[in-house]
């Protein structure tokens, strides 16, 4: 016995009508704050030729993962380095052993080396660092559960994507840091922080002197 063709499938509605499976997704990305202040930062970055890197720990990624939302993001999102480990700090962005001792993975020295050892490794203009206790657990006397450290480094002389002939990438010019206790469950802690980073970059820039 010969099978014949399948079927064509049957489509309910005009392809103008039909619903867009997508179309939610695309909605709440255009609203959610931390897609929103990644894009606006974004433009930024852009306007002044330069680009950003990120060096993230209790966030995972989030920072990164919000930057590339936006369809060309290619153009101010350098890379993102995820480093949840004490090892993967000191690897990937060379945080030195004798900082995680005497301060502790969350502790502001640490992210401001996460920041700088972003900017050596990349050809960006902006460095963005958070280092925290997302929860539920984890938390110690004088660092509770919410607390989250967080680096912003700029290059010198800007950044534009390119990193040094050497294989290096920028020397650091300036670095801020801080510290801020977020309430919430372990999802609002990290989009708080990823929220808080975003921001701050961006005050950053506009207060750049090289602008």
């Amino acid at each position: 016995m010969t099978a014949g063709p399948l079927p064509a499938p049957e489509l309910v509605g005009t392809p103008a009508s039909r619903p867009d499976p997508l179309a939610a997704d695309r909605a709440n990305q255009q609203s959610d704050p931390v897609v929103v202040a990644a894009a606006a930062l974004g433009r930024r970055l852009q306007a002044l030729g330069g680009m950003a890197v990120t060096v993230e720990s209790c966030t995972g990624g989030l920072i990164a993962c919000a930057f590339t939302e936006t369809a060309g993001s290619s153009a101010w999102f350098d890379r993102g380095f995820v480093t949840y480990t004490n090892d993967a700090k000191m690897e990937l962005v060379g945080v030195s052993a004798a900082a995680l001792e005497a301060h502790g993975a969350v502790s502001e020295p640490v992210a401001a080396e996460m920041a700088r050892g972003g900017l050596a490794r990349s050809g960006a203009r902006l460095a963005l660092s958070v280092t925290g206790i997302a929860g539920p657990g984890g938390g110690v006397p004088g660092k509770p559960v919410g607390t989250v450290c967080f680096g912003w480094a700029l290059a010198a002389g800007g950044g534009d994507g390119t990193a040094s002939a050497a294989g290096g990438g920028r020397a650091c010019a300036l670095v801020r840091t801080a510290t801020l206790r977020f309430d919430g469950d372990r999802a609002q802690v990290r989009r708080q922080a990823a929220l808080h980073a975003l921001q701050q970059g961006l005050l950053l820039l506009a207060a750049d002197p090289k602008d």
